[in-house]
């Protein structure tokens, strides 16, 4: 017990260094996350709790739960930037909770796989990247958890309490991202005759209580639902009951993807784990276990739902966030106790790669079509991600409890290093809308119309605190729109340099392209190229 409480310590103070980083390290990323957090903003403005807002419009793309949280996390401590932030960053870290407390209900004869399986799942590239990122996935991963633990409980022989936890689950995972914690959660209860094949249980019961969970889930979705749907019209309401569910499973209008797009990314995923010849020989144990009740359950988790990720049309990387615990714990199972020499070397190697691939992206930068910035990065960034690698040389443990921490702690450096010191230092303000959403806060309190040209995605709505919606228009009615609105300004987008004659109010990088500010005085050529 004393052990598992130094090891629960050691996360928090692991994901609180992660979180600390993140939040003075960089701001609200676009086109996501300043998007989620003006739609929570946009709440905020209309003490509107049951219909969403984007610039004017119910933003039907996702439920309210992470926007309810952000919200009410305002109520207690002020309008601020970092606790939408912080909402996700607390998902995650109950998600390691939940992790080494299904593992304990899986194998209560193997205390080992509790220890470690939270120490792999935070170690994941993804997982690490994700716990600071303001979007809803990490909420589905901590209710998929939720969820499976609700199924165990259930089949260890308390249903009426596995099955209540299944129902709040599910029906937190509505609200939080639609339907997808169904495909989470469903396909493991539904192959309890597999993984639990030594039962002779009656099956009728079990059915039924897996009915009910998804009826109880459904109903705490629909307390929302229908008297959003009465209050945002008939356009919102076939969205949030059709449009953003079965329409987007079968021919994903975002994201489409070929079926094989996940495996090539499965070593950044996973990230540094499969590097580690230690855990391919830990994944390869699994077969000799693999009537383990737990092993059963977790391939019963991990398997389907991947197969399903990948065949359903549209694909993110993050979308698989919530199976990463079932890889983790399957990989806790199996890890062997031995240690072999040779089982850092390729972590060092990619540590030397990543650097000196870095210091040549300064001589390359131009010729490959980088931004800017790289060219400008300096040797010493590289010199950093090299010392991740010697950290692994350096640091020798015979405890296989250590050599996970060793390998984690490499993960955290390696990504924290890449994305803060390499990737938003490096980039200054093309990840940072700061600036130019503070100017439009001003041109917006002096009275200035305000328009946006092209599709609008809230990315300056609450970081310049705007309390009003920026018209969005064509970029063949801006000519005409100044001539209606001739002290007024426009936000616009150049692929690359501001053509000559425009002269801009203002303007800064912005995703690869160059966002400006521009006046009717600056816009002298009406047929200038501006994607």
């Amino acid at each position: 017990m004393n052990k598992l409480k130094g090891q629960s310590a050691a996360w928090i103070a692991l994901w609180l260094v992660l979180v600390v980083i993140a939040l003075f390290g960089r701001t609200y990323i676009p086109i996501d996350e300043t998007r989620y957090v003006t739609v929570a903003w946009n709440m905020w403005l209309r003490q509107d709790y049951l219909v969403p807002w984007l610039n004017g419009a119910p933003y039907s793309h996702k439920p309210p739960l992470l926007f309810w949280l952000m919200n009410a996390g305002w109520a207690v401590f002020g309008v601020n930037d970092w606790w939408p932030r912080l909402v996700p960053s607390l998902f995650a870290l109950g998600s390691l909770f939940l992790t080494a407390h299904l593992a304990r209900r899986l194998w209560p004869e193997n205390p080992n796989v509790s220890m470690l399986a939270p120490v792999i799942l935070f170690g994941c590239m993804l997982w690490m990247v994700f716990t600071t990122a303001t979007m809803f996935d990490m909420l589905i991963a901590c209710f998929t958890l939720l969820g499976m633990l609700g199924v165990v409980t259930a089949w260890q022989g308390a249903p009426f309490k596995g099955w209540l936890l299944v129902g709040v689950a599910i029906g937190l995972g509505l609200l939080a991202k639609g339907p997808t914690i169904l495909l989470q959660i469903l396909p493991t209860a539904l192959l309890a005759p597999w993984w639990g094949r030594d039962s002779t249980r009656p099956w009728k019961q079990w059915y039924t209580g897996i009915l009910g969970a998804v009826l109880l889930g459904a109903f705490i979705a629909l307390l929302w639902a229908i008297p959003a749907a009465l209050r945002g019209g008939e356009e919102y309401r076939n969205a949030i009951f059709w449009g953003q569910t079965a329409e987007r499973m079968v021919d994903s209008f975002a994201h489409k993807r070929p079926v094989w797009w996940y495996l090539p990314w499965l070593p950044l995923i996973l990230f540094p784990w499969l590097l580690w010849p230690r855990a391919w020989r830990g994944l390869a144990h699994l077969r000799h276990v693999r009537d383990e009740f737990g092993v059963r359950f977790c391939l019963a988790w991990l398997v389907p739902v991947f197969v399903a990720f990948s065949l359903i049309s549209g694909k993110q990387v993050h979308y698989l966030l919530p199976i990463m615990p079932a890889f983790s714990l399957l990989l806790a199972r199996g890890l062997p106790e031995e240690s072999r020499g040779i089982d850092d070397l390729p972590l060092v190697l990619v540590a030397i790669l990543a650097g000196i691939v870095l210091m040549l992206l300064t001589h390359y930068a131009a010729p490959l079509g980088l931004p800017a910035w790289v060219e400008r990065m300096d040797y010493w960034r590289s010199g950093l991600i090299l010392a991740a690698g010697v950290m692994l040389l350096v640091w020798r443990s015979g405890s296989r409890v250590a050599e996970v921490w060793k390998v984690a702690l490499y993960g955290v450096t390696v990504v924290c290093l890449v994305l803060y010191v390499v990737v938003f230092h490096g980039s200054e303000l093309a990840y940072d809308v700061r600036p130019l959403a503070q100017r439009l806060k001003t041109l917006q309190d002096g009275g200035v119309p305000l328009a946006h040209v092209g599709e609008y995605h809230g990315q300056y709505q609450f970081l310049g605190r705007l309390r009003s919606e920026l018209e969005v228009i064509d970029r063949s009615e801006l000519a005409q729109w100044f001539e209606a609105h001739p002290q007024g300004r426009a936000i616009v987008y150049f692929s690359g340099a501001l053509e000559e004659g425009i002269k801009p109010d203002y303007q800064q990088p912005y995703l690869g392209r160059i966002v400006a500010i521009l006046g009717r005085e600056s816009w002298p050529a009406p047929n200038s190229r501006v994607p």
